[in-house]
């Protein structure tokens, strides 16, 4: 699965596209925080040094080809998310087929949960 997908499949359920983040509200949508947490809670797991993801997230963003235009909501936590994803990559953690797999879990789970209630994923 191409990071494109991916970051489709985030984001078109987002509300927040064009609007930046106050001090009083860091993320604009709640799957920016997730993501945000996901980063470090993989750090602090030893997965990967600061040094390793600030490396892969300048190499993604310089990539970008709106760099220079991300306004810090959808589209700067998407090239967080494909730099997690070329990281985990790059260290043998994950494959790509694995994060297809999570991804199509997930989105079953989210389409067959009943409004209101939690998305649990059986994998």
């Amino acid at each position: 699965m191409s990071t494109d997908t991916t970051k489709r499949s985030l984001t078109r359920t987002s509300d927040s596209a064009g609007r930046r983040p106050d001090a009083d509200h860091p993320f604009a949508a709640p799957w920016h925080a997730a993501a945000f947490a996901l980063v470090i809670g993989l750090h602090e797991a030893g997965l990967f040094s600061w040094q390793d993801w600030a490396a892969m997230l300048a190499r993604t963003l310089a990539d970008d080809q709106n760099a220079g235009q991300l306004d810090g909501s959808d589209d700067y936590y998407a090239a967080w998310l494909t730099a997690l994803e070329r990281l985990l990559q790059d260290k043998d953690i994950t494959a790509d087929s694995e994060i297809a797999s999570v991804v199509a879990s997930w989105r079953k789970a989210y389409l067959d949960t009943p409004h209101g209630e939690p998305v649990q994923i059986s994998r």
